[in-house]
């Protein structure tokens, strides 16, 4: 019966650390461009709640230091970059303000 319910346990933990690989986390705010000379150079946000967001699909029209932007961001887990700044993320919105 033990042996039952340690079985049945780890089948549940297994099923939760699986699904919890699925869950998407979306951030929403309002943040300024910053251009960082650093790494060969390149753009990154940082968000008004002090995060840094190293963007992997920043269009050239948002390339500007500086610029007030509102964004939607995925995280994405377990990526890694040269830039070594920030947390990775895709751009899922984003416009000036």
């Amino acid at each position: 019966m033990k042996k039952q319910i340690i079985k049945i346990n780890i089948i549940i933990l297994l099923f939760m650390i699986g699904l919890s690989g699925c869950i998407e986390k979306n951030v929403n705010g309002i943040g300024k461009i910053q251009y960082n000379d650093f790494e060969g150079g390149f753009y990154g946000i940082v968000g008004d709640d002090g995060e840094y967001y190293d963007p992997i699909n920043l269009q050239s029209e948002f390339k500007e230091d500086g610029l007030q932007v509102k964004y939607t961001l995925k995280i994405l887990e377990n990526q890694t970059s040269v830039h070594m700044w920030g947390t990775i993320v895709k751009i899922i919105k984003i416009e000036k303000l």
